[in-house]
């Protein structure tokens, strides 16, 4: 019995003094695991970092316009879409959408309407910065706009594009376009006209001219009715409330207006509260615009 007694001990020893091993082994290899895990997590994190930090933006060229000529020596067919684009003397680079398959290509849209998704009903600093989806409904922003056409050595056109809700197709054209800068609130400064659409921008008097104005919006007003105008027998104080809290180059509220805002047509039967291009007519009655256009492309460089 008392072998007995000694061979049990020593069996059981022996299991505890295995089992310790064991455990020691298996401490040995989740310390050597945990070291891993830690060092693949300080790599993912390194690496996320890397991706994530913020690294200048290779741009494709200074406007759509210097896209294209740049393009055209590489590829034989530019696609229009969503290209970066670099202004001369400017320490910014911003998304632009370039139609490239348009008369003849190289412009860059600074404002397109199709299907009223995007909320135009927008304050001054939206109109500033700009908004929408650039592939959509949007406006670019009236500072980038400036950088574009402000390049030295360089001319800018602008080209508006209208369709009628029953398809019919019509433009606006201008030979030269620029903008002041934002302490002169961007006035427009318009060339020549062309098209068959009308020039709207000037209506038909001076009272109607918007050329030369100075951009207005909801929130900041030198729409020039000071302290109202009288607008169809209307007092009207504000150009941009009568036209739905939207931004334009306003005159007196004049025959134009790109940005307004149709959604509340039928609520408000008595105001303009629509896409305006007033000299666009059909048997003496404005055509109802469903979608429009503007886009600059440059046409002239001077050395």
């Amino acid at each position: 019995m008392l072998a007995f007694g000694r061979s049990t001990r020593k069996l059981i020893r022996d299991v505890m003094e295995e089992q310790e091993r064991a455990l020691d082994i298996l401490s040995s290899q989740v310390t050597e695991l945990m070291t891993k895990v830690q060092t693949l997590s300080s790599e993912v994190q390194r690496s996320n970092a890397e991706l994530y930090s913020i690294k200048p933006v290779q741009s494709h060229g200074r406007d759509c316009t210097d896209i294209k000529d740049n393009l055209l020596s590489v590829v034989p067919k530019i696609p229009s879409g969503i290209y970066i684009v670099h202004p001369e003397n400017t320490d910014s680079s911003f998304e632009v959408f370039c139609e490239m398959d348009y008369m003849g290509g190289g412009w860059t849209v600074m404002q397109r309407r199709t299907d009223g998704l995007t909320d135009f009903k927008r304050a001054w600093a939206d109109y500033v910065d700009g908004f929408g989806n650039l592939a959509g409904e949007h406006w670019l922003g009236l500072k980038k706009v400036f950088h574009i056409v402000n390049q030295k050595d360089t001319r800018f056109q602008l080209h508006v594009a209208l369709v009628s809700h029953d398809d019919v197709i019509s433009y606006a054209a201008y030979d030269d376009f620029d903008l002041n800068n934002e302490t002169l609130f961007f006035s427009i400064h318009l060339g020549r006209y062309a098209g068959s659409a009308g020039d709207a921008f000037r209506g038909y008097d001076q009272d109607q001219n918007q050329d030369t104005a100075p951009f207005s919006a909801s929130d900041v007003d030198n729409d020039g009715c000071n302290p109202s105008c009288s607008i169809d027998d209307r007092t009207v104080e504000s150009c941009s409330g009568q036209h739905n809290q939207t931004g334009w180059w306003f005159n007196q509220c004049g025959l134009a207006n790109l940005n307004g805002s149709p959604e509340d047509a039928e609520q408000n039967q008595g105001q303009r509260m629509r896409i305006l291009w007033d000299t666009w007519r059909q048997n003496g009655v404005p055509h109802t615009i469903k979608s429009v256009t503007m886009k600059i492309r440059r046409i002239a460089t001077n050395n």
